[in-house]
């Protein structure tokens, strides 16, 4: 569980991961050297994966955004589709999901040319049987940000 403390760091890195420890500590109302401390803990257990810059797609030319549904025959337990998948740069997740479909892909490409070739070369992937492509025509929200919830002090509160 994470102390109030933990989630105000997280809440922090999650909007800047370049701040600086000294400045996390300010705005905190600690020590520096208790920032470090907490931040190497938070890396160490898993919560702080990594740190990374946010690219802007359009910046980029990858203007449109596409979700694939790919049904696949893989074995049961078998990801053999999901690597293959997961190893195209145009492709920023890849979810194993319930129900008609077997994966759902998020992928950004430059347009619609570069969104059917990919759709082809998905589509000649051996245990693929079938794809359900949708476009995306507007955005109102994305982000990579988690919710860090206070919830994770319940059980802090409950103890006598």
């Amino acid at each position: 569980m994470f102390d109030t403390i933990d989630q105000k760091i997280l809440k922090i890195l999650q909007d800047d991961a370049r701040v600086s420890n000294a400045e996390l500590a300010r705005s905190l109302g600690m020590a520096a050297s208790g920032i470090f401390e907490r931040i190497k803990k938070l890396e160490e257990r898993g919560a702080i994966r990594r740190y990374t810059a946010l690219l802007d797609p359009d910046q980029l030319d990858q203007k449109l955004l596409a979700f694939i549904f790919v049904r696949s025959e893989d074995p049961v337990g078998g990801d053999s589709t999901a690597k293959r998948l997961a190893k195209r740069p145009e492709i920023q997740e890849v979810h194993h999901v319930a129900g008609e479909d077997c994966y759902l892909a998020k992928v950004r490409v430059k347009d619609t040319a570069a969104l059917s070739a990919l759709m082809k070369e998905i589509g000649a992937i051996p245990n693929v049987r079938a794809t359900r492509t949708t476009v995306v025509l507007e955005t109102t929200k994305e982000t990579p940000h988690l919710a860090v919830s206070p919830k994770a002090n319940k059980k802090e509160k409950e103890k006598p």
